[in-house]
């Protein structure tokens, strides 16, 4: 059985890491922040959060673009580097092409382990 291409954050610890992360991007109306890996607990593969506030609509709405942002993020992980991303969204996400999608989540979660790396001591 093979790993999983990205993971879930389930550590709180690491969600109040991601509060000032190492690297932060945006690409259109996708945010990314970025956490390396812990030294005690590395992973083998990214592990990824979602944040949709309120601002995107009703429930049934932001359920739809996360699971979009899941998807998306299914495709472009086999490019990503290990650690930590949180991944938000911008009301106009949800009238993005699902390419045009993949590429912002791409570049955007990319572009934020880069500034994440060049910041470690």
């Amino acid at each position: 059985m093979s790993l999983p291409a990205t993971g879930r954050i389930r550590s709180q610890q690491t969600f109040l890491s991601l509060r000032r992360p190492a690297g932060r991007a945006r690409s259109g109306s996708v945010r990314a922040a970025f956490v390396p890996p812990d030294s005690a607990s590395p992973s083998a593969f990214p592990l990824v959060g979602y944040t949709i506030g309120r601002r995107c609509g009703s429930a049934v709405r932001r359920n739809r673009i996360r699971r979009r942002l899941r998807a998306a993020v299914t495709i472009a992980s086999a490019e990503l580097s290990a650690g930590s991303y949180l991944l938000g969204a911008e009301p106009e996400v949800q009238d993005l092409a699902f390419p045009q999608l993949v590429v912002a989540v791409r570049q955007a979660m990319t572009e934020a382990a880069q500034r994440g790396a060049r910041s470690r001591p």
